[in-house]
C-alpha cells in the first residue's frame, strides 16, 4: 500500500479547525473560506515540497462554492483529505466533484436528524429547567447537544479519511467514487427541485376580464405547469450567478427584493 502522508496530527488539526467553519460564512460562496481553513493543515503537509504556484492552485480549488451541515462536514473533509493525498495533479477535478456532490445529501441528513430532531429534544429538556429559573437549563442543553455533535465530527472525519483511502487504494476505487458522485448529484437535483417548489413563492394577482367571471392568470399558469414562475425565477438567478461567477450574489438578492416590492405595490404580485 502507498505510504500514508497524512498523520493523526493533521487530522486532529482539521477536527479542531472544523469547530470554526461557520465563522466566515458568506452569501457568495457560503462555507468555502471555512473549508479551506480546515483543510490547510492537510494541504500544507501534502504540498510541503511543492512550488508556490502549485500551493496557490491547491488552495484556490477549495474556494469554490461549498455549503453543508456543520456537523456532517468533517466526514466530507476526511474524504477530501484522502482524495487530495491519493490523486495526481491532473485528477484534482475529481476531488472537488466528490466534495460538492456530498454536501447536499449530508446537509439533508444533518438538518433532518440533528436540527429538527436532536436539537429540539435538547432544547425542550433545557427549557424545562429554564422556565423554573434554573441556570442548569442552558448548560444542560449545551452539554447534550455537544455530547452528540462532537463524536459525530471526530469519528466522521476519521472514518471519512480511512474509508476514502481504502476505496481509492482498491482497483475500482475511482470508478466507485465516480458512481457515488453521480448518485449524489441525482439526489441533489431532486432535493433542489423540491426546494424550488416549496420555498420559492411567486403568485400573480393579474386578472383578465372575460365575461362575468374574470380569468385569473395564476390559475391558468398552474394548469399549464404548476410552480412555473418559481422555476423561471430560480433559473434566471442561476444563469446570472454562473454568468458573473457568483460575484454579484448580494446585488441579485436585493434586486429581487426591490422588484418584488414594486410589483406587489402595483398589484401584479400578491
Amino acid at each position: 500500500m502507498e505510504e500514508q502522508k497524512i498523520s493523526k496530527k493533521e487530522l486532529n488539526d482539521v477536527f479542531w479547525r472544523s469547530q470554526l467553519i461557520q465563522m466566515s460564512h458568506n452569501y457568495e460562496r457560503m462555507q468555502s473560506l471555512g473549508t479551506l481553513y480546515c483543510l490547510k493543515p492537510i494541504l500544507k503537509k501534502l504540498y510541503k515540497d511543492k512550488s508556490k504556484e502549485e500551493k496557490t492552485i491547491a488552495m484556490k480549488r477549495h474556494l469554490e462554492f461549498f455549503n453543508s451541515h456543520p456537523v456532517t462536514i468533517p466526514f466530507i473533509l476526511g474524504v477530501t483529505s484522502a482524495m487530495e493525498e491519493k490523486t495526481e495533479e491532473d485528477e484534482k477535478d475529481s476531488v472537488i466533484s466528490i466534495k460538492t456532490s456530498l454536501m447536499g445529501p449530508l446537509a439533508g441528513i444533518g438538518d433532518s436528524l440533528l436540527n429538527f430532531t436532536w436539537m429540539p429534544i435538547c432544547g425542550s429538556i433545557g427549557a424545562a429547567f429554564a422556565v423554573q429559573g434554573n441556570i442548569l437549563g442552558p448548560i444542560l442543553m449545551f452539554i447534550l447537544v455537544n455530547a452528540l455533535y462532537i463524536p459525530i465530527k471526530y469519528y466522521g472525519l476519521n472514518i471519512g479519511y480511512s474509508k476514502g483511502r481504502e476505496i481509492l487504494s482498491s482497483g475500482e476505487g475511482k470508478g466507485l467514487l465516480d458512481r457515488l458522485a453521480n448518485m449524489a448529484n441525482v439526489l441533489g437535483v431532486i432535493v433542489a427541485g423540491g426546494l424550488i417548489a416549496t420555498t420559492v413563492k411567486v403568485s400573480l394577482g393579474v386578472q383578465i376580464a372575460a365575461g362575468e367571471k374574470p380569468l385569473m392568470l395564476q390559475e391558468m399558469l398552474d394548469k399549464v405547469m404548476p410552480n412555473l414562475l418559481p422555476l423561471a425565477i430560480t433559473m434566471i438567478c442561476l444563469y446570472l450567478l454562473k454568468k458573473w461567477n457568483g460575484k454579484h450574489a448580494v446585488a441579485i438578492i436585493f434586486s429581487i427584493l426591490i422588484i418584488a416590492v414594486v410589483l406587489s405595490m402595483a398589484g401584479i404580485l400578491v
